[in-house]
């Protein structure tokens, strides 16, 4: 397996990891994706957007999203969401993708602190968060619609470097 950046030949098997119902369960896509969303989602004109895939010879296995904050004051912040196709899960990927997205933001895009949402049921994902250093910052209560009800999501984040006082 090697992890590179995605480019315009993968937007049809990146959108169809997300059209699987376990994903768009998981994250805050919707079902039936567009290819025009992927395209310009993946489409590369926004320099704070980082797309990376995991690839094993030509199948594309799962995807990492990587937002970085553009406004001054945030810059040293970004968001990160993935999917891992259904196939492919319990191999590995997730922590390969989670990985090379944390060694992009903290080696080369001088991000100090990486954000994400977790669904509060998606135990498998917690467990990959917290051993890869994220910690729990709170629950937010009725985060998201999902299947014809509300869901909780857990916030986390992961700090690099030291923490200045923040009292």
């Amino acid at each position: 397996m090697h992890i590179r950046h995605s480019g315009p030949g993968d937007i049809d098997a990146v959108r169809a990891i997300y059209a699987q119902p376990s994903n768009y369960a998981s994250t805050l896509q919707l079902p039936h994706p567009s290819r025009a969303l992927w395209e310009k989602r993946l489409g590369g004109t926004d320099e704070h957007f980082h797309s990376l895939v995991a690839c094993e010879g030509d199948e594309i296995l799962g995807q990492i999203g990587i937002a970085s904050h553009a406004r001054p004051r945030r810059r040293h912040v970004a968001n990160v969401g993935m999917a891992v196709s259904e196939t492919a899960r319990g191999c590995g990927v997730g922590r390969a993708l989670l990985q090379a997205a944390i060694d992009l933001c903290e080696g080369w895009l001088a991000v100090h602190r990486i954000e994400l949402e977790v669904y509060t049921d998606n135990a498998a994902a917690i467990a990959l968060y917290e051993a890869c250093g994220f910690v729990h910052e709170g629950t937010a209560r009725g985060y998201a619609w999902r299947d014809g009800r509300f869901v909780d999501a857990h916030l986390m984040a992961r700090l690099s470097g030291p923490l200045a006082p923040t009292g």
